[in-house]
């Protein structure tokens, strides 16, 4: 991988959903939303100092949210939401944000 390039999708893990859930809350809160169905479905990642996670969430009702999350060094354990795009369906692309 490219350091600063986006990877190709790949389908979900549960590390990936963990850092997903992780950061709900966060979501919730700046989109005032109260999600239900929050499972991620696929993600990219950049390496940067750290790593940015692009991650596409299903929400519900045929609707997915795409999230960023930045994950510290290893050693600061550190995730925070960096962006969101809502109002996403199945078939839209991760792409940079």
């Amino acid at each position: 991988m490219m350091p600063g390039g986006l990877t190709e999708a790949r389908p979900a893990t549960a590390e990936v959903q963990e850092i997903a859930d992780q950061v709900k809350a966060q979501l919730e809160e700046e989109t005032n939303e109260k999600y239900e169905t929050f499972k991620a479905v696929e993600y990219k990642t950049q390496v940067v100092a750290g790593i940015n996670y692009f991650i596409k969430v299903d929400v519900g009702g045929g609707c997915f949210t795409h999230i960023k999350v930045f994950k510290d060094l290893p050693g600061k354990n550190k995730l925070e939401l960096t962006g969101y795009q809502t109002n996403k369906t199945e078939d839209d692309e991760l792409t940079y944000f």
